[in-house]
């Protein structure tokens, strides 16, 4: 690390009560003049990182789902260092008006996150648990398996799972069936002959269809091609050929969901849809992992099906009810920040 990194970093450490939240000058309340239905301004701080991305956008979305919000993204994608990440953060925010709340996900976007809303006295809202003190959040909204073995401070609402940006569509019938697919990753391994014969077995029964596939970032090249050779009646649709609203959309209109075990955070995606939810088992290099016992967890709840359990029994079980941990935690970001405010 360049020395100049390391005193600036040592700096921004070492006036965290500059930087720290509860901005206990006070931060101000909503800056939208209307005497009837404010208008709340929030800011998204992105990484360019889809999945945190995605839990930002689905809290902020939700937000303007219960109250009037205008929401502007600000990202820091491909910036490195903590000088480089202010500076395109001020940049970015320099022509937009004064915010209402920040909001960020991802350990990139936490310098920038606190600057700016120390700068224009409003809260910070950090999601998932940040590598920086906990304390220097006006509240931090993580999934529940991020304090597994630990109390969570008073400033922490837990959910149940990621939030993402999926809503449940209860307006039209639901039909087909969805198949997302991960790769390997720091928790499980990879078998493309085991995958490819579960898939097999899953859609060649001739029940749940019309099936589709997409895969993601992590998944191994080469995997859609023999998807497409042996699985000729699935419809594949490549990640980098999506848009950001395909899965949302697919989700909404999905029956049946299967999920490789890897993607948690696509799990829980298929949960916020209302779908019946099945897990795709793939290789674990670690068994015991916080994570992994969440996703065991929604298995004993009977929030979704293991592919074993679906073996013995030909039933994907629907799930309680459709998760809305993000409409639930906007809710509270809400009537924390924002109590005079009424629902539009």
């Amino acid at each position: 690390m360049p020395g100049c990194l390391r005193l600036h970093t040592r700096n921004f450490r070492r006036h965290q009560e500059r930087l720290a939240p509860g901005l206990r000058d006070g931060w101000h309340g909503c800056n939208a003049g209307s005497a009837v239905a404010p208008i709340l301004s929030i800011w998204v701080l992105g990484d360019g990182k889809p999945g945190h991305e995605n839990q930002a956008l689905g809290l902020a979305e939700a937000m303007a789902r219960l109250r009037g919000c205008v929401v502007r993204q600000l990202s820091v994608a491909g910036k490195y260092g903590l000088l480089a990440r202010l500076r395109a953060a001020l940049r970015a925010a320099a022509a937009l008006p004064k915010p209402d709340l920040l909001i960020g996900a991802g350990h990139a976007t936490h310098p920038a996150l606190l600057w700016l809303a120390r700068q224009h006295r409003v809260p910070s809202v950090v999601l998932m648990r940040p590598s920086l003190p906990l304390s220097w959040f006006d509240l931090c909204i993580a999934p529940a398996h991020d304090f597994d073995r630990a109390p969570a401070a008073a400033n922490v609402v837990t959910s149940m799972g990621a939030l993402n940006r999926v809503v449940a569509n209860r307006s039209t019938p639901r039909g087909g069936g969805l198949l997302l697919v991960g790769g390997p990753s720091d928790t499980h391994d990879w078998d493309e002959h085991g995958l490819l014969d579960s898939l097999l077995r899953i859609c060649g029964d001739g029940t749940g269809g019309p099936w589709q596939l997409t895969d993601s970032r992590r998944t191994p090249a080469g995997f859609l091609a023999q998807v497409r050779q042996r699985l000729p009646a699935v419809a594949v649709f490549p990640h980098g050929e999506t848009s950001r609203d395909w899965l949302p959309g697919r989700l909404a209109a999905a029956a049946d969901v299967w999920v490789t075990e890897d993607s948690v955070s696509m799990v829980y995606e298929a949960l916020s849809s209302g779908a019946r939810v099945g897990v795709l088992p793939v290789p674990r290099h670690k068994h015991d992992t916080r994570v992994l016992r969440g996703l065991a967890r929604l298995v004993d709840a009977g929030w979704v099906t293991s592919y074993e359990r679906w073996c013995q029994t030909g039933v994907l079980a629907a799930p309680p009810h459709a998760l809305q941990e993000a409409t639930r935690c906007a809710e509270v970001v809400l009537a924390k920040f924002f109590p005079s405010i009424p629902a539009s």
